[in-house]
């Protein structure tokens, strides 16, 4: 029994690792995605995840929200700061943070 709990706990957190690097690679789509909608530059290597945790999706399944970071550059100078928001595999928002204003891509 305690074979089989401990198989069910490896397959579990496997499963998590897998779907995390997916939800990953999404964000980091769409962040750049954004970036070169409003045309400024996506620094992908600064992409991390912020927070995670659980919540309703719109048909009320229980998923992970996970807010990931980024940095932006407008003309190589200073950095600015935007967030990929993923409710499960599925891009909620991207926030930019520009000097002017804050944009908000769906």
């Amino acid at each position: 029994m305690d074979t089989l709990i401990a198989l069910l706990i490896l397959a579990g957190s496997i499963w998590f690792w897998l779907d995390s690097i997916k939800v990953k690679e999404l964000a980091v789509r769409a962040a750049a995605q954004a970036c070169q909608a409003i045309q400024v530059q996506f620094l992908d290597q600064t992409v991390s995840l912020a927070k995670i945790k659980p919540v309703r999706n719109a048909t009320g399944r229980l998923t992970w929200q996970r807010i990931y970071t980024f940095e932006f550059t407008m003309q190589g100078e200073q950095r600015y700061k935007g967030q990929a928001i993923m409710r499960g595999q599925i891009l909620k928002h991207v926030h930019l943070e520009k000097p002017d204003g804050l944009i908000i891509e769906s």
